[in-house]
């Protein structure tokens, strides 16, 4: 269990130490969000550009992704300190190690609930999707 501040909103980590498995290094089990005054839910973002337009790769991909999210909690005055919760949709498992490192550097390290599943996009071409819970 640890304690920490998100952009004015105070949150405590929780690991189950008995009786489930031990999370990784970099996600936690729960995040217990105090004093929030408002939640922000957002609906799966693409790595796509202004038009609309896939990235070629899954890199170019994750940084348009992680742009695009960060414009989309700027129109709520919010930041990525903000995410409280994320899940992810990788349209193959091969597909993990390059998500949870984008994911990792655009939080700072700081560790969140995560989910990773494998899923057909609507799209072919969009090669991952992630939603988030932001708090503030």
């Amino acid at each position: 269990m640890g304690c920490g501040c998100v952009a004015g909103v105070e949150t405590v980590t929780h690991t189950a130490v008995d009786g489930a498995y031990a999370p990784t290094a970099d996600y936690a089990h729960a995040i217990e969000v105090h004093g929030a005054q408002r939640l922000l839910f957002v609906s799966g973002t693409m790595g796509l550009d202004p038009a609309g337009v896939p990235g070629a790769s899954l890199e170019e991909q994750l940084e348009l992704l992680w742009n695009n999210l960060r414009a989309i909690l700027a129109a709520a005055d919010m930041t990525v300190d903000n995410i409280v919760r994320l899940t992810s949709y990788l349209r193959d498992a091969a597909y993990a190690e390059a998500n949870a490192k984008a994911r990792t550097e655009a939080l700072g390290g700081r560790v969140i609930p995560t989910t990773a599943i494998v899923a057909q996009t609507l799209t072919p071409e969009w090669l991952v999707e992630v939603e988030v819970v932001a708090a503030g």
